[in-house]
């Protein structure tokens, strides 16, 4: 039996992050992977995503050349050339991984792996051993049973990046990141899309300003949004899908090439032998301590198995920890508190830290800026300018509480407040250090400066 300091099971951006920092701290180590190293981040979510929706924006330029005083004519896109794209940037960053792990030194054993009783793995009948195992087995598309996914009319988010043929009109069930970026991507790329969201407002989890700025920006593209509305049944016995969607007013019938269903994620934990070692699972994940040990020693989880948000850097940050603490180093617990999440449609949307409602209903007397990006000049001069900057204080020590933006760029931008929050930045701190200009990061500077009443630009 093959023996190692700490096996990985699953090698997304949890797992093959974790593999090679225990490489960096001596540990001898392998990682288990069924499918492509990367996971579905490197090979089926972020990263691929992100190509499809560069080709949309660039053909979303050429489409409006005009207004830069640019001729462009008869522009045209070839979506199988999109798609062909997008899968040879996900194969490079694969790649990427592969390489990686030889140049760390790390055993990469393909197959479907299980955990047994005794700090073992079994990957397709053969056991290894190791003093710490490490479950990053990620999670997938989640179904409705109203709307069973079939892979060619209901579809999830791994077919909506590989269709053999662009649909003329589309549903997308939910509005998270998911949903909004692949509603952006098919509209843009000229199907008729409907968004069907089963909550009050677009992107819920966002600031409720952020929100209401997104749903204007996607219908002023012509995407139609059904909030507080729910699919309850789909039809796919004829040529396309018809979904019959209840809200406040009844219900109606929607008629579509397909359904792309973007309602959350089910972790990957059935059939990975935890019920065999008797580790604690509730409500669809793996409970941990703050140093994500499970309650069985020499088993840990991290990533979207264990009951953090449900994101690539998360899960990064996690396994990183993990692994720091195995080896004795001095750590602290994750700040989930303050994670940043982006979301890359047009216009992107990025947020850190509480909401405006949510520092109100914890009590805070805050301060409140907000600096459009139509008063930007890069925003001006580049065309891109819808969306703002938001931040919030609290009044009576300065903590920077969130900042939430919609805009260009943001995703980008976020890091200076998730930064500043890590620092302990007060609101004046971040008022007088200069920030560069002509930048959409300006635009940071002057929300600080609305919310203490300072404000240039406005």
């Amino acid at each position: 039996m093959s023996k190692y300091d700490i096996i990985v099971l699953g090698s997304g951006p949890g797992g093959y992050v974790t593999a090679i920092r225990a490489s960096q701290l001596g540990f001898k180590t392998a990682v288990v992977e069924k499918e492509s190293l990367g996971g579905v981040c490197l090979n089926w979510g972020c990263i691929p995503t992100k190509a499809l929706l560069k080709s949309a924006q660039v053909f979303e330029y050429l489409k409006h050349a005009e207004d830069y005083g640019l001729k462009v004519k008869d522009a045209e896109h070839d979506f199988d050339a999109v798609v062909k794209r997008s899968r040879g940037v996900a194969d490079g960053m694969s790649n990427g991984v592969k390489f990686l792990m030889k140049k760390n030194k790390i055993d990469v054993i393909e197959g479907y792996g299980k955990v047994k009783p005794g700090k073992k793995v079994e990957v397709d009948g053969k056991d290894y051993s190791a003093d710490h195992i490490i479950i990053a087995t990620g999670a997938r598309s989640r179904e409705l049973p109203s709307l069973p996914q079939d892979g060619k009319k209901v579809i999830g988010y791994r077919q909506a990046m590989t269709l053999d043929k662009q649909p003329k009109k589309m549903i997308v069930v939910g509005s998270g990141a998911i949903g909004v970026e692949f509603a952006y991507f098919y509209n843009a790329m000229g199907t008729e899309v409907t968004i069907v969201e089963y909550m009050p407002k677009i992107v819920p989890v966002e600031d409720d300003e952020v929100s209401k700025q997104l749903e204007r920006s996607f219908k002023k593209s012509g995407i139609k949004i059904m909030t507080s509305a729910e699919v309850t049944s789909v039809d796919t016995s004829g040529d396309g899908v018809k979904a019959t969607v209840k809200t406040k007013k009844g219900e109606e019938v929607l008629e579509a090439d397909l359904v792309l269903s973007a309602v959350g994620i089910k972790s990957n934990i059935e059939n990975i032998g935890l019920e065999d070692v008797g580790i604690a699972v509730d409500r669809d994940k793996i409970l941990v301590n703050d140093y994500y040990q499970t309650n069985i020693p020499g088993y840990y989880a991290i990533g979207d198995v264990t009951p953090g948000q449900a994101l690539a850097h998360v899960a990064s940050a996690e396994g990183i920890l993990c692994v720091e603490k195995i080896a004795g180093m001095h750590v602290e617990a994750l700040d989930y508190g303050n994670i940043p999440g982006c979301t890359y449609c047009a216009p992107e949307v990025a947020s850190v830290g509480l909401t405006e409602a949510q520092a109100k209903e914890q009590g805070y007397d805050i301060k409140v800026g907000k600096f459009p990006f139509s008063a930007s000049g890069k925003a001006s001069a580049g065309g891109n300018k819808d969306g703002f900057v938001k931040v919030i204080f609290d009044a009576k020590y300065g903590e920077w509480l969130g900042c939430h933006m919609i805009g260009a760029g943001v995703t980008d931008m976020i890091a200076e407040a998730v930064l500043g929050r890590k620092l302990e930045t007060t609101g004046h701190e971040v008022l007088k250090a200069v920030h560069p200009h002509p930048t959409m990061s300006e635009a940071v500077m002057e929300a600080v400066a609305d919310a203490y009443d300072e404000v240039i630009h406005l």
